[in-house]
């Protein structure tokens, strides 16, 4: 136990006063003010405005902050929101207080040091007089037009409302009777025959058990089974054998690594920004473990969905109520200074619902967008579209230009969506700034502090790289600028970039000592922000072009009865998240086993799967599908129970046989009468390789490769890119567990489609292309294992070569080989090492391998400056693989072999 007064971060502290303060403020709340962002629309003032004060910012601010500029701060004045919004520094205007406008304060000759413009004339007195009246009169612009269309619902909306089957309630079907009633071993079994005997066509028989135990391996844990595994399903006569492999394999670790990966695929899980600017996100693995961990510990989806949307303000619920068991209630509210002693349970919990957060902080971000409230809004659509699609399977970001052209979304929809992340704050520990180097887009403070208690550090040594900061702060802001800080060096850059330089380097010190996030206390999430409001629609999407005011709420293609309003003292991701998660949400259930359905099958019920609107795919299995969901909400939404659902049935269990009957009526195999066999994904054919060669590390990493980046800009072809790429090519993990920095992928996935990590992915692209056969020919990650497994068969001196092969078939394969292969695979090494045998003479040592550069750049080293990267690229070693001697490099070349099989590549 521990006392809240003696440990507690200053986050709980936070948690514990929203939460207690949530209960008064609906009755303290001040009485409603005149937005100030309010347009005045007087014809004279507006008349006043196009011939008095827009002259006077086309010519004398323009050129510097308008939307055809690199806009200086950040700042936009040829935009009324523009103004009002501010740049880094703040408002522009403050409509009705010229005194406190810095277009005012900014322009006149009292700010002697930085008098804007920097260049050009400077305004005169009666210029300056004319901005300040128009000021005054509450900075009138003229009204934007909107469209006749805005707000006037589309005729056809309704129709589609009522009749499109996934905005419909769930039914609840009649599980069908069957002809083959012996058949089926569940009730989806039932549903799946019924439409087989209604088109006259017929499943195939049942897989062996090899290939049964080798399937279901793989779909639950993404791993090979082990010969001694395949042995004792083999042997086991009992009627339940199959079962109990199946609550093996659910009780495994390895399902959530597994099944894990299927969530992140749909969360788009990255650790970097993605284009433009690639910036590292140095805590995202702490998100990927909290994905395998829920996973693993089967929390139930509707609860996963509202921690994910929600956790923050559920964690403060939950701060809430540990307080009041033990806080004091005074006359003015809770003490919250009195000894409330605090599990460490609890904060544990805490810590995992804000890191749980990070599924709406981890998407791609152009960082380098000029404009704020562009980047804020299209941070907003990215969080839309990974909400929805996921957990709805709609594409609702396609109504944010204008009503969606083919379901019943309307633009105010999307906006009174939007409405709820504008009022959440994306705490991701970045900002948008063009051009910027360095720490530039690193904000600490805008990441989510967690509640593990923080070391201390030493205050002395602190002290004095802070004043080192300030030193090199004053030296560069004194010349920044400055025509002495713009004359350009011999190096052909301008002398005030190594003041910036030296000022960036001062300034990480100071971050690796006092930075929490530095040090590990931080992820990357969300929490409601400062400003909570419904917001504007933006017309044509253009963010700064502002249509009406629309309340916050959710889509309304489909109702959810009973769903809570939004809370207007919060930001209504609590609510939002009640929405999606509720039982009585007709698409939330329907996704989730559809999802299922298609990691087990091949193919979803619907084939669409992140996409259920009026140009996805219909349901092959309608009543089905509405019968899996109905079953998944009433057996409190586990996936694990699903899952063993599903993979007991008699239609899992089939074999992979394809009769030519059946392919001709039904090519697709939409209704189920065969098990389609499937090409193992780049993570299960890396794992697989390490698993059967015997170098697979079980145990979860600690972090990731990516947690020691700085948030600066990653070079694709840089030395961090290289360093990631090289760790990455020396582990042993699980892949789940890679560094997966958006624009770098790990080298021994790439060739065999690994997810993309911009967009919702439910369903990845499955090619066949010449690159992959290369790989596994070329490879050096599959020729080392090749080697690692060769050793292992050569290691036990007493075994025949037919015991070796057959050890390798079973490891690799699952199974004995065929007398044929025996001998095929026998007169193959033989063969290869009688040619072999004269390029390893006994005397020839193996070639020594090139050293590494493992040199780091000092602090004296000038760092690379983003907008001048070279793109010539670095040079490439390939890592050397000489086997020992020719037998051992004939048994590679086998067991090479076997790991480039379609049979080894493939689940049947």
């Amino acid at each position: 136990m521990v006392s809240i007064r003696r440990l507690v971060a200053p986050l709980a502290f936070v948690l514990l006063a929203s939460a207690a303060a949530a209960e008064t403020a609906a009755a303290d709340a001040p009485t409603a003010k005149p937005d100030p962002r309010a347009n005045p629309t007087d014809p004279a003032k507006v008349e006043f405005f196009e011939k008095k004060v827009r002259p006077v910012l086309v010519n004398h601010c323009y050129h510097c902050h308008s939307a055809d500029t690199k806009p200086a701060g950040g700042l936009r004045v040829d935009d009324r929101n523009g103004l009002l919004l501010g740049g880094n520094t703040g408002p522009a205007v403050v409509p009705g207080k010229p005194e406190k406008s810095p277009l005012i304060t900014r322009t006149t000759p009292e700010n002697k040091k930085r008098r804007m413009p920097l260049e050009g004339e400077h305004l005169t007195p009666e210029q300056t007089e004319i901005l300040s009246k128009w000021i005054a009169d509450g900075a009138t612009w003229p009204a934007l037009r909107v469209p006749a269309s805005l707000g006037k619902v589309r005729p056809e909306y309704e129709q589609l409302k009522k009749e499109h089957w996934a905005f419909r309630p769930l039914k609840t079907p009649a599980v069908p009777a069957v002809r083959d009633a012996a058949w089926a071993r569940d009730d989806a079994d039932r549903f799946l025959l019924a439409q087989l005997e209604a088109k006259g066509l017929g499943p195939v028989g049942d897989a062996d058990r090899v290939a049964l135990i080798r399937r279901a391996t793989f779909d639950l844990t993404g791993l090979p089974p082990t010969p001694a595994e395949v042995d004792a399903f083999v042997k086991d006569t009992s009627p339940n054998a199959f079962e109990k492999v199946v609550d093996r394999l659910l009780a495994s670790p390895h399902f959530g690594e597994r099944w894990g990966r299927h969530w992140l695929d749909v969360a788009r899980y990255g650790e970097s920004t993605g284009p433009s600017r690639n910036i590292p996100y140095p805590h995202a693995w702490k998100y990927r473990d909290y994905v395998i961990d829920a996973v693993n510990a089967d929390v139930p989806f509707d609860r996963f969905v509202r921690e994910q949307i929600a956790g923050d303000l559920i964690a403060a619920e939950g701060a809430a109520k540990q307080f009041r068991a033990g806080g004091v209630r005074t006359e003015t509210g809770w003490d919250f200074l009195a000894p409330v002693r605090f599990p460490e349970e609890f904060f544990r919990e805490q810590d995992r619902l804000l890191t749980a957060t990070g599924f709406l902080a981890l998407g791609v971000k152009d960082v380098n967008q000029r404009f704020k409230i562009r980047f804020v809004m299209d941070n907003v659509d990215e969080q839309i579209d990974t909400v929805t699609r996921s957990v709805l399977g709609l594409t609702v970001s396609c109504a944010r230009c204008h009503d969606h052209k083919f379901d019943p979304v309307t633009q105010a929809d999307y906006y009174s969506l939007a409405g709820i992340f504008t009022s959440t704050e994306n705490a991701s520990g970045l900002r948008n700034q063009m051009g910027g180097g360095g720490l530039a887009y690193y904000v600490p403070s805008n990441l989510v502090r967690l509640t593990s208690f923080v070391p201390p550090v030493e205050t002395a040594e602190v002290e004095k790289l802070r004043a080192e900061a300030a030193e090199a702060k004053a030296a560069w802001d004194a010349i920044r600028g400055t025509p002495a800080g713009l004359r350009t060096q011999p190096n052909g850059r301008p002398l005030q970039f190594q003041y910036r330089q030296k000022y960036d380097r001062a300034q990480a010190k100071v971050l690796a000592l006092t930075d929490p996030a530095a040090r590990g206390f931080a992820v990357h999430g969300v929490r409601d922000a400062a400003a909570v409001a419904d917001t504007e629609v933006r017309i044509r999407g253009e963010a700064e072009k502002l249509g009406p005011t629309v309340p916050r709420g959710f889509v309304g293609a489909f109702e959810v009865p009973g769903a809570p309003a939004v809370n207007r003292e919060q930001s209504g991701r609590r609510e939002l998240a009640e929405w999606l998660a509720s039982p009585k949400n007709p698409l939330t259930p329907r996704v989730a086993v559809n999802r299922a359905w298609q990691n087990l099958f091949g193919t979803g019920i619907v084939n669409t799967v992140d996409n259920f609107g009026v140009t996805g795919g219909p349901p092959s299995h309608p009543e089905l599908l509405d019968h899996l969901a109905n079953r998944f909400v009433a057996d409190g939404w586990s996936v694990k129970r699903l899952v063993r659902q599903l993979v007991l049935t008699r239609a899992y269990q089939l074999s992979s046989d394809a009769p030519a009957a059946n392919v001709n009526a039904d090519p697709a195999n939409r209704l189920v009468w065969r098990h389609s066999p499937r090409r193992l994904t780049a993570e299960e054919l890396r794992d697989a390789t390490l698993a059967v060669a015997g170098t697979l590390d079980l145990k979860r990493p600690h972090g990731s490769p990516a947690r020691d980046l700085a948030m600066i800009e990653m070079r694709d072809n840089g030395p961090e890119a290289r360093a990631i790429n090289e760790k990455a090519d020396a582990s042993t993990h699980r892949s789940v567990y890679l560094p997966l920095l958006r624009g770098v992928v790990p080298h021994a996935l790439e060739a065999f489609d690994p997810v993309e990590q911009t967009l919702v992915t439910g369903t990845r692209d499955t090619t066949t292309v010449p690159g992959q056969a290369l790989y596994l020919l070329n490879g050096p990650f599959v020729r080392k294992q090749a080697l690692a497994l060769a050793d292992r068969l050569l290691k036990d001196k007493s075994a025949t070569d037919a015991e070796r092969i057959r050890a390798a078939y079973r490891a690799a394969l699952g199974r004995e080989p065929a007398p044929k292969e025996l001998e095929r695979a026998r007169a193959f090494i033989g063969e290869f090492e009688s040619e072999a045998r004269p390029l390893y003479p006994e005397n020839l040592a193996p070639a020594p391998r090139p050293a590494k550069n493992t040199a780091k750049p000092t602090d004296e080293e000038e760092p690379f400056d983003p907008d001048q990267i070279d793109q010539t690229g670095e040079a490439v070693t390939e890592e050397l693989i000489l086997p020992a001697d020719a037998r051992t490099a004939a048994w590679a070349a086998f067991t090479q072999a076997l790991f480039g099989s379609a049979e080894f590549r493939f689940v049947r």
